[in-house]
């Protein structure tokens, strides 16, 4: 393994494990490390700790002062739509919370912005999403969860983008964690929901038809299906779909 090589894999030990605990609650608001410390706990140079507490930092899990040393910041001050934070959150003790709050974003978002894309698509854009959701029908509709679940992160962004709005598109990436999310951690049924392929259909074909309000009211009936799915999953009684 090269210099570079080494440096990376112990650079990205060190955010493997420190940054979940910090998500996760580990390491209470105001606690303070020490690049020393670091340097000891993780048998990591003084470089590597320092890149790894400047990624932290970026995500504004924690603030570094000289002479202070590194302090964890209040959960709301972190960049809290930041993937990587996100998948760190869905690895800890209050997954079911976190995808609950990621469903309800969605909810308030996704629905306006199928909407969007109805009135702003264009016919080749419409008909590209309606053929991207007949293949992640059918991928569903096989078993192949693997495969639905890339069709589906499409599937999702490219509403968000041909909304035409950026803040919209720029949410993609938290979605596709979402969705993930809910897969990696077995929250997803083997075969997604009849239901839930039959409103991706509506919500593909209202995109394509020029139907805002149809597409408007099938994403919306898509989200609340998720956020009643994780309502049943966390009282026990079935699986989301």
């Amino acid at each position: 393994m090269s210099a570079d090589a080494d440096h990376r894999t112990l650079h990205n030990r060190v955010l493997a494990e420190l940054g979940p605990a910090i998500a996760a609650g580990e390491y209470a608001p105001g606690h303070v490390f020490t690049l020393d410390r670091l340097e000891r706990y993780y048998g990591v140079s003084r470089t590597v700790a320092r890149e790894a507490v400047r990624v932290l930092e970026s995500m504004h899990l924690v603030h570094s002062r000289p002479r202070t040393g590194v302090r964890v910041r209040p959960p709301h001050e972190w960049s809290v739509y930041d993937p990587q934070l996100i998948r760190w959150r869905l690895a800890g003790p209050r997954r079911m919370e976190q995808l609950r709050s990621l469903t309800e974003l969605r909810a308030a978002v996704e629905p306006p912005a199928a909407a969007s894309a109805a009135r702003r698509a264009s016919a080749a854009d419409g008909e590209a999403l309606a053929e991207l959701n007949a293949r992640m029908v059918a991928t569903g509709e096989s078993g192949d969860l693997e495969a639905f679940l890339l069709l589906d992160i499409e599937y999702h962004r490219r509403i968000l983008e041909l909304s035409g709005n950026d803040m919209f598109a720029g949410l993609s990436g938290v979605v596709a964690e979402v969705l993930s999310g809910r897969t990696e951690y077995d929250l997803m049924p083997q075969h997604p929901r009849p239901e839930a392929l039959r409103l991706h259909t509506h919500v593909a074909c209202a995109v394509r038809d020029g139907l805002p309000e149809v597409a408007e009211a099938a994403m919306r009936a898509i989200v609340g299906e998720v956020v009643t799915a994780l309502d049943q999953s966390a009282a026990g009684l079935t699986e989301p779909g």
